[in-house]
């Protein structure tokens, strides 16, 4: 195609970046060397050439393509955010160009404004071969970022101790105008100073801090998601054990604990949970209920006042479960008394049986009840549990958890 002729494109061919200057030669009948010596001149005399040069190529269709590299930056909200929010950064550094004697970076500020919007768009919306090349170019100062630990920290420390001299420089220099804004100039630049050395340090123990408590999170579930399969399952797989000579019962047992997988698994409500409960007068019948359903035994429940059910409460009420499931299962006896009393500040259960008691000192280690079910899944919300048995004498489980300050407001605007 002879030149002037067809509209103007950007090249593929002999292109040293976006191809601009090859296009504009060919479009013109230029020397492509003499367009190239022009835009670098003009990038360095006042900036302007650098930021005509990333327009065209933003502007520009490559050869064989219809759509610039624009009109796709166009629906990229993330890169217009990434560009908006690099020319903030560079506006702020201009404003306090002056207050470090730059004022120099005045007559650039509007090229490299554009020329730093323009680069991003065309890094996030250019076709795979451009972007290639874009990071041919930036692998150099990448490999030296990231590939050798002694030049980065001493990077850091020579860009530190340069803020630090400008500052140093900035607080002993006091103007006869404008002296609030450079003092707070100083400041910023002393405490970015201290930001580049110290910095990674920083975020290092901040993201070892959230790891820390990511990690105790996940134990925390997995030690109440074990508390609940012994409540649930391993308690049931005991009963069925010892009721193996009456088959119906058996039948009952495990169709009982599908239900209670099931409503685990697909409805979200835990095995043993006290979802139906409201307050810990509720919850504490429920109790009774359910251990006498499960194991033939009867159970005395009383209850002193009452309150709203929150989690710490729920977790109380299901330690106490586990020890009223204990107390059916292993004392021998016919009847265990469950005592709950709701004060101002605490709510207190007492599971009392007059069985055969234990001594807790010897209880083996693969067995967890007391261990997770009660004495683990109290501390974890504050409260504490005490066990008091000996042989032949029976066994006294208490449970004190504390109430919460939007409990106590609750119970009291619930009397009034």
């Amino acid at each position: 195609m002879p030149p002037g002729t067809g509209p103007l494109r950007r090249t593929r061919q002999d292109r040293m970046v976006g191809g601009v200057a090859a296009g504009l030669a060919d479009r013109r009948g230029w020397d492509v060397t003499v367009v190239r010596i022009v835009f670098v001149l003009g990038a360095l005399v006042s900036g302007f050439g650098a930021a005509a040069y990333v327009l065209a190529w933003l502007l520009l269709p490559m050869e064989g393509e219809d759509a610039s590299i624009a009109s796709k930056a166009m629906t990229d909200r993330r890169g217009i955010t990434l560009a908006g929010a690099l020319v903030s950064l560079l506006v702020v550094v201009l404003l306090i160009a002056p207050q470090l004697r730059a004022s120099y970076l005045d007559s650039l500020a509007t090229p490299l404004l554009i020329t730093a919007a323009g680069i991003v768009l065309i890094w996030r919306n250019a076709s795979a071969d451009e972007q290639q090349m874009i990071r041919g170019f930036s692998e150099p100062l990448i490999g030296l970022a990231e590939g050798r630990v002694k030049i980065r920290i001493t990077l850091r420390v020579v860009i530190a101790l340069v803020l630090l001299v400008i500052g140093i420089a900035l607080f002993t220099s006091q103007p006869a105008k404008g002296a609030p804004l450079q003092a707070l100039t100083a400041v910023l630049v002393l405490i970015a100073a201290i930001a580049v050395v110290l910095g990674p340090w920083w975020l290092r123990i901040a993201r070892d801090l959230v790891l820390e408590r990511q990690a105790r999170v996940r134990a925390e579930e997995r030690a109440d998601m074990a508390a609940r399969v012994h409540d649930s399952v391993l308690q049931t797989l005991a009963l069925i054990q010892r009721r193996a000579h009456d088959p119906q019962q058996v039948v009952q047992l495990a169709r009982a604990q599908e239900r209670e997988l099931r409503a685990w698994l697909f409805d979200g409500r835990a095995p043993g949970s006290l979802d139906s409960a409201t307050t810990v007068a509720a919850g504490v019948r429920l109790i009774q209920q359910d251990v006498e359903a499960q194991h033939g035994i009867a159970v005395e429940a009383v209850t002193v006042g009452d309150c709203d059910l929150d989690d710490d409460l729920a977790a109380l009420l299901a330690a106490a479960r586990e020890a009223t499931v204990n107390a059916a299962k292993w004392s021998g006896v016919e009847v265990v008394s469950v005592f709950a009393e709701v004060e101002p500040e605490e709510v207190s259960v007492f599971v009392r049986d007059r069985g055969r008691g234990f001594d807790p000192e010897a209880v083996a280690g693969d067995r967890k009840g007391l261990a997770e079910s009660v004495h683990a899944r109290m501390s974890r919300r504050g409260g504490s549990a005490r066990v008091r048995s000996a042989p032949g004498q029976g066994t006294e489980v208490s449970l004190t958890m504390p109430r919460s300050a939007g409990n106590r407001a609750s119970g009291e605007s619930s009397k009034t």
